[in-house]
């Protein structure tokens, strides 16, 4: 009983974090750790026994990514006027994360005496842009604006993920491991289209009252049994997403009218409205359970700090050569680069022989508060400079106004 009070208050508090967010301008998953972090340090002050919830962490962090990219992916149009668009983020996902995780590993590699191989697993963690604070956290932009992070943060996860799988699983890495790893993609595109087909039917046919829950169980079902083959899962969650999202963008094929379009999007709509709410609570509870786990000791450890403001500062300055590139304006969206559920399940997954002693939690932790307080703040100056060049903006309107009328 005293479990479920305690989760329904958390997670009311969590909603209130989420309401505010656009007024204080403080994502909410800095709130959520830092509630997490209270609850544990109550549990110690009142010595309450709470069992070890150390491996619910990477069921509520899978779950919670498959939700994300999926929410995301709902959101986004796709059409001709977004090609430039698409192109941009590709770019901004794909390169950052190439350069800085060779330059990450090769100075693991050069100062810790580590193998390239190992140092360049440890280092990918540290790379990838996490949806799961970006996308929540740039409501209030521009819609082009929003729509980058989306693309970017949505695509940054899914070239991580796989960047990952691809050094981690492999021992050796010549021309047979690059063809291997096309014709998995090759599959995975394929077992993507036919499945969202499949599953675009059975949401405009089931009949039952019950309809959304099984879809949503079998999109998980495809994404672990594809993940065990060691294929990139992540494209057939933005596929089918990105599909679906955009059903009238498919209404000049004629095969498309056995599914009754317009009754799928109905039906689309109340989809992208329980993903909407399913992925609230996850991912809350995933944040105020890594809140939870976090130790005061793993936060102030100096022995790491130096390397994550290496790191962070590092990643900044290719994201600001990577905006000039792509010609996208520098402020706000410099400052939205936050690592957080992808870093930790990556960091979660890579293998004890494989592990570097450097790269350990008080870093993860470090680099993932350090990128998440500088978005916060960015947002913040940039907020108020946006509300400062308004209002200067409607000030001059109105003295050019009354000028007028005196005329």
């Amino acid at each position: 009983m005293t479990i479920i009070i305690t989760l329904c208050l958390l997670l009311l508090v969590a909603y209130l974090f989420d309401l505010t967010a656009s007024m204080t301008k403080i994502p909410s998953v800095i709130l959520l750790l830092l509630l997490g972090w209270i609850v544990r340090e109550a549990t110690y002050l009142f010595d309450i026994n709470v069992p070890d919830l150390t491996s619910t962490l990477p069921i509520l962090g899978t779950i919670g990514l498959i939700l994300i990219v999926l929410e995301g992916s709902l959101e986004l149009e796709l059409n001709k006027s977004k090609i430039g668009l698409i192109k941009k983020s590709s770019l901004g996902a794909f390169l950052p994360l190439i350069v800085l995780a060779f330059s990450l590993a090769y100075l693991l590699y050069y100062y810790g005496g580590y193998s390239f191989k190992d140092s360049l697993t440890n280092a990918i963690p540290f790379c990838v842009i996490s949806s799961a604070i970006a996308i929540p956290s740039v409501r209030n932009l521009s819609s082009s604006q929003k729509e980058f992070i989306i693309y970017e943060s949505s695509l940054s996860d899914i070239f991580g993920v796989v960047f990952f799988n691809f050094i981690a699983f492999n021992t050796s890495f010549g021309v047979e491991t690059f063809g291997y790893f096309c014709l998995e993609i090759l599959i995975i595109i394929i077992i993507s289209f036919v499945a969202t087909i499949l599953l675009s039917f059975l949401l405009n046919k089931i009949d039952h009252h019950i309809k959304f829950v099984p879809i949503v169980l079998l999109i998980i079902l495809i994404y672990e049994i594809s993940k065990i083959f060691h294929l990139p899962a992540l494209i057939f969650i933005l596929v089918f997403g990105l599909s679906i999202g955009n059903l009238d963008e498919l209404r000049h094929y004629k095969w498309t009218r056995q599914f009754r379009l317009d009754l799928l999007n109905k039906e689309v709509a109340k989809f992208k409205e329980l993903i909407i709410e399913a992925t609230f609570l996850v991912r809350a509870l995933f944040f105020l359970l890594f809140g939870y786990l976090i130790k005061t000791s793993e936060i102030i450890n100096t022995d790491t700090l130096i390397w994550a403001v290496g790191i962070v500062g590092i990643l900044f300055i290719l994201r600001f050569v990577q905006l000039k590139i792509s010609k996208m304006p520098l402020f706000p969206l410099l400052f939205v680069a936050p690592r957080g559920l992808i870093t930790i399940l990556l960091f979660l997954s890579i293998s004890p022989e494989h592990t570097i002693v450097l790269v350990n939690k008080s870093l993860i932790i470090q680099v993932i508060l350090l990128t998440a307080f500088i978005m916060m703040l960015g947002l913040m100056i940039t907020a108020k400079q946006r509300e400062t060049i308004l209002e200067e903006r409607r000030k001059a309107k109105a003295k050019a106004l009354s000028e007028t009328q005196k005329i």
